[in-house]
């Protein structure tokens, strides 16, 4: 028999998953708060619930507890303000990662990629599987708990394309987001997509408030398809023509991600295209200096360089910013995540 896996489940199925265990539906709501308030691990730990019902809980449910991995199931590398979290999915070794910066967490939504973004190691061992919403809460709730600081911003920019997990993307937004459990609002969740243009549109209708990140890191489609090969299927004028349909549906203003690759689309001809292409859309760009995985050649662009491309931006009215650099030392920054650990699995 297949257990259920409860930490996916909303209140509302909850309370019928605990009547079909014999159990009033009171209890629902306690064993909603021990998972999503109190953060429990085990069942044992609900106290409040009688032995007979937590017997009943570990035969027919699931409670998913992350394991961070290494020989004390726990593996943080804390550098100045960055914190790698290896969690170990029930997969073999292929592991995903979540980074914390003093509240704010990014995480995993897949166990590795399908989109085979050039310059990102995430999608170079391929993809295994989706993770379950329970997974993706998790992430923090384990951070959190190791922290002990309460987690206030969440992008989805881990390994994994969110939108290509819909389903469980929305049930863990809206379970994040619940009063009843961590209760962040969904203005400090960022979601983060390569492009998969009918869910863009599906997103826009959902009515949520989190903001839309569109990882666009090209001007123009040719340079977008040496990069990306979601641009062979979507073109960038689809791709826009979504974020200018998500702004207009919600009111929240689009992320751009733009990874500058040394002369490959760092220009000012290609600074000066991307103002004017996405001129009148309420946007800010955020510039990522590519980081460096040896599978590939890409080197990230001189600074001189990257400060130029920002102020050619500014000078056309765009609001953009170059993201901090942090967890580079450690394989933990933007694109590195994932593909290190596994080596050094294979290689123990």
């Amino acid at each position: 028999m297949q257990k259920t896996d409860i930490k996916s489940q909303t209140l509302e199925e909850l309370k019928n998953t605990v009547l079909e265990l014999g159990e009033k539906p009171f209890r629902a709501k306690q064993l909603y708060e021990w998972m999503h308030v109190k953060l429990a691990d085990d069942f044992d730990e609900m106290t409040n619930l009688s032995k007979d019902f937590r017997q009943k809980l570990k035969e027919n449910c699931t409670l998913t507890a992350l394991k961070k991995s290494g020989s004390s199931d726990f593996q943080d590398r804390w550098y100045k303000e960055v914190s790698v979290c290896t969690f170990r999915w029930k997969c073999g070794r292929k592991c995903a990662y979540a980074l914390s910066s003093w509240n704010s967490v990014c995480i995993s939504s897949q166990v590795g990629c399908k989109m085979g973004c050039r310059f990102c190691a995430s999608t170079i061992g391929g993809w295994t599987r989706n993770l379950t919403a329970a997974e993706m809460l998790d992430q923090i709730y384990q951070i959190q708990k190791d922290s002990g600081e309460r987690v206030s911003m969440i992008v989805v920019m881990g390994t994994g394309e969110p939108l290509d997990n819909y389903d469980s993307l929305l049930r863990f937004i809206r379970m994040l987001s619940d009063d009843k459990g961590l209760n962040i609002s969904q203005r400090n969740i960022t979601v983060s997509t390569c492009g998969i243009v009918p869910k863009m549109y599906e997103l826009a209708e959902e009515k949520l408030q989190i903001t839309l990140a569109l990882s666009l890191h090209a001007s123009s489609q040719e340079k977008r398809e040496e990069l990306m090969p979601i641009a062979n299927k979507y073109s960038l004028d689809e791709v826009l023509d979504a974020c200018r349909n998500y702004f207009e549906k919600t009111g929240r203003r689009i992320t751009f991600e733009y990874s500058l690759v040394g002369g490959k689309n760092d220009s000012e001809e290609d600074a000066q295209r991307l103002a004017e292409l996405i001129k009148g859309l309420n946007c800010h760009i955020n510039l990522i200096p590519v980081n460096p995985i040896k599978e590939r050649n890409f080197v990230r662009s001189e600074m001189k360089v990257i400060l130029n491309f920002k102020n050619k931006l500014e000078k056309n009215g765009i609001n953009v910013t170059i993201r901090r650099e942090m967890g580079q030392d450690i394989d933990g920054a933007c694109g590195q995540l994932r593909k290190s650990y596994i080596d050094n699995k294979e290689d123990s």
